[in-house]
């Protein structure tokens, strides 16, 4: 088929790899303008771009799609369907309306559960068994349009964002080409989402980030998967608030019962006291049960198992994490 490809990120790159390969006329890429990046702030080539010139496909990154020049580009192109993947820019009926066969977006979760921005994070924060990748075919709501092709697979249980990002971008960049292999042929149906079951899936916040002790170990735990890479769960130590560390793995546990240096006032644990520090064991309790830290960060150096960690930064029994907004 011949295609205009839209999309940015790593995921979808990896998709416009697989149609490059499958042997489909990739006519025009549309991805996002370079943007300045790491310590020099110099402009940056979104993965896409830097696949696209690679296989010296034509780039076009126009800020807008409503501008009447850049549909002009689109309409002239003839393009039998537009594929899009994490593009990041909102599609106008004009430019809906364009291809043939419509335009086609690849959406990392199993719709119509996570609609929006971040599916990936959000399936792993509520907990979800599984989730997937839903072929669809777009209109001008949020992720609203028929189903074409849908497959899932499990969530694991220490999955985290980085993770199931690798393996939807897999699983979303063969699931095209056999969407295109079939529309080709006449034999793939549209389905119309289900009524039941629409849950949005908001943009990640930095602010996000800070973790909330007072929630239970559970939610905390599946938060720090969620947010790895990207923003990093972190938390400050009360009496050094300048040092906010990013957390990176964990695990819940109950503490035992002479955890803690208000457990043995006779009181229960304040949520972020450290319950347990050392030799090699980090455990904080939370507003149910505590979590055993595996993985830290402080400012400035790099990820590193509890043992390590506390080489460098010593924690006491007793010490706090800060809570947001306290």
């Amino acid at each position: 088929m011949r295609l205009i490809f839209a999309g940015t990120p790593e995921f979808a790159a990896q998709a416009l790899q697989a149609l490059v390969a499958a042997g489909h006329d990739v006519a025009l890429v549309l991805t996002q303008p370079d943007r300045p990046a790491g310590r020099g702030q110099q402009p940056l080539a979104s993965p896409v771009k830097r696949l696209a010139v690679a296989h010296g496909l034509p780039v076009a990154q126009p800020a807008t799609l409503r501008d009447a020049t850049v549909r002009e580009q689109l309409a002239g192109v003839g393009a039998d369907a537009m594929i899009v993947a994490a593009y990041g820019l909102i599609l106008p009926q004009a430019v809906l309306d364009l291809p043939r066969q419509g335009c086609i977006n690849i959406h990392a979760s199993l719709l119509p559960r996570w609609r929006g921005a971040a599916p990936i994070q959000r399936a792993i924060e509520a907990g979800d068994a599984a989730t997937g990748i839903t072929i669809m075919r777009m209109e001008a709501g949020l992720d609203t349009g028929p189903m074409l092709l849908a497959e899932s697979i499990p969530i694991r249980p220490d999955e985290t964002a980085g993770s199931l990002h690798d393996r939807l971008a897999a699983l979303g960049a063969r699931l095209v080409v056999d969407a295109l292999a079939r529309l080709g042929r006449g034999g793939l149906d549209a389905t119309a989402q289900p009524a039941e079951g629409v849950t949005y899936a908001a943009k990640i916040g930095k602010a996000e980030a800070a973790i909330d002790w007072r929630l239970p170990a559970s939610v905390i735990e599946r938060r720090l998967r969620a947010f790895d890479p990207f923003p990093g769960a972190q938390g400050a130590i009360a009496s050094r608030p300048q040092a906010t560390l990013k957390i990176w793995r964990a695990q819940v546990v109950d503490p035992p019962p002479s955890a803690g240096q208000a457990v043995r006032e006779g009181a229960q644990p304040a949520p972020g006291e450290v319950l347990e520090a050392g030799p090699g064991r980090l455990v904080v309790a939370c507003g149910e049960a505590a979590l055993a830290l595996l993985e830290l960060q402080k400012p400035g150096g790099r990820r590193l198992p509890t043992v390590d960690f506390l080489r460098g930064f010593p924690l006491a029994v007793g010490e706090r994490f800060a809570l947001p907004g306290a």
